[in-house]
């Protein structure tokens, strides 16, 4: 069965054509077998129905009836060879006869819908409801009866199909269009003011500017991951004892390892940091004068005290007002004259009141030496002694204290290797805070 013809949209499917109009009928109308444009469908006949045949009685109590044989039909005979055929029936046995041809203007039958040819003529009804054939209305089609006469005039052709409406198109705007004369002309686009050109080259200059800082500050840090120059760091090393932080130039707990005699560790901690001042009265007269040259900004000093509290130490450093070359000249002067080993040229300790170095004075001086810096603006030095007071009358410089072998008391107390192990750290501290290595340079010492 087709279902694409029931379901088809009537705007799809082409107009019908229509029905000829009808001949006139005759007044003796021929039979269906006779008309030769008439062609008749024939059912197909259907199976012989079987007539029941009565039950047999059953023989005994027990027995089952079988149910009863169906009864052939009659076998018709043959006829006889040269007899005439008999007319074939135009029906088959026990159907009713045929209808007569549809009077004009019935019902088309009903039988044999189930085709593709009946379906598509008949969608429009299936769709719209019953209505006149190739008309967009839905106003049922009334048919005239027919008469047996002919009628003197043809039927009238049905109404043609009106042409579809089209959708309405949305109208494009005008291009070009020109005023109509006397109407009032369209106000010219306005060119942008002097604020949003003030306001655009603003924006433009903020962002060069931006963008140029960003360049600069990469670039400053490109130059920041280099290794500064000697000179930036001698610079920068005259303003060390203003922009660090005392803790960091002398911190409050130092651990030297492997540092004491026979490879001991050695803990020092500090007890005083005296406050910055200048060198006057800071050092006996002759180191004073030996320091003159190289002229003072600022003496930093501070003591310290060993794990056992028997040993006291004053570490110092002074920031000097000298070039590298004047730095260069006094290192010189300290070396070849040996001024870092007189015994006259010792500095003075620091001896903070109610700590245990409170007794720590000249006479309690057992080892020292003095660093005179060629890479910093900076004089560093360091002076030991005992904690109880007790006096040495031949002290010793911490460079021949420290030498294997040596039997002195300051050699074998450890007061020599306090005093170079703690300037040691001291230096490489003032070498860091100014961006320098703090690997030790040449420098004259003691």
């Amino acid at each position: 069965m087709s279902t694409d013809a029931e379901f088809a949209d009537t705007r799809h499917i082409p107009p019908i054509p229509p029905q000829p109009p009808r001949r006139p009928a005759a007044a003796a109308a021929p039979g269906p077998a006779e008309d030769p444009q008439t062609a008749v469908l024939r059912r197909v006949p259907p199976e012989p129905s079987m007539p029941p045949s009565p039950p047999a009685a059953p023989a005994g109590p027990g027995a089952h009836s079988a149910p009863p044989r169906p009864t052939a039909p009659p076998r018709v005979q043959p006829p006889a060879a040269g007899a005439p055929l008999p007319p074939r029936p135009d029906r088959a046995p026990g159907s009713p006869a045929p209808a007569g041809p549809p009077a004009p203007g019935t019902a088309p039958p009903t039988a044999f819908r189930d085709t593709a040819a009946f379906h598509l003529a008949h969608s429009q009804d299936l769709w719209s409801g019953p209505g006149e054939r190739g008309t967009g209305s839905g106003t049922p089609r009334t048919r005239e009866p027919a008469s047996a006469t002919p009628s003197a005039a043809p039927p009238a052709p049905p109404a043609e199909r009106p042409a579809p409406v089209p959708w309405p198109r949305t109208p494009l705007p005008p291009q070009g269009a020109v005023p109509a004369p006397g109407a009032p002309a369209a106000p010219a686009r306005r060119r942008p003011g002097a604020r949003v050109l003030t306001a655009a080259a603003c924006l433009l200059l903020g962002i060069g500017l931006i963008g140029g800082a960003a360049a600069g500050s990469r670039l400053t840090e490109d130059a920041s991951g280099a290794a500064p120059t000697a000179e930036a760091v001698f610079a920068k090393g005259r303003d060390v004892w203003h922009d660090t932080p005392v803790d960091t130039l002398f911190p409050r707990v130092v651990d030297g390892l492997g540092v004491g005699p026979g490879g001991a560790d050695r803990t020092w901690t500090r007890i005083a940091v005296a406050p910055d001042s200048g060198c006057t009265g800071a050092y006996d007269p002759k180191l004073a004068a030996a320091l003159a040259p190289a002229g003072c900004v600022r003496l930093l000093r501070a003591t310290y005290v060993d794990a056992t509290h028997s040993a006291v130490i004053t570490v110092g450093a002074q920031t000097t007002k000298a070039d590298p070359a004047g730095m260069m000249a006094l290192n010189a002067r300290f070396s070849t004259k040996n001024l870092g080993i007189r015994t006259d040229l010792m500095p003075l300790p620091y001896a903070a009141k109610g700590t245990p170095a409170a007794d720590f004075g000249r006479a309690q001086r057992a080892s020292w030496t003095v660093r005179v810096l060629t890479d910093l603006p900076a004089v560093v030095y360091a002076v030991s002694g005992f904690a109880d007071g007790r006096t040495f009358t031949e002290p010793q410089p911490a460079e021949a204290a420290v030498r294997p072998g040596t039997t002195t008391a300051p050699a074998e107390s450890g007061l020599g290797h306090d005093a170079k192990d703690l300037a040691d750290r001291i230096e490489a501290d003032f070498r860091k805070a100014a961006g320098g290595s703090p690997a030790r340079t040449e420098e004259a010492s003691s």
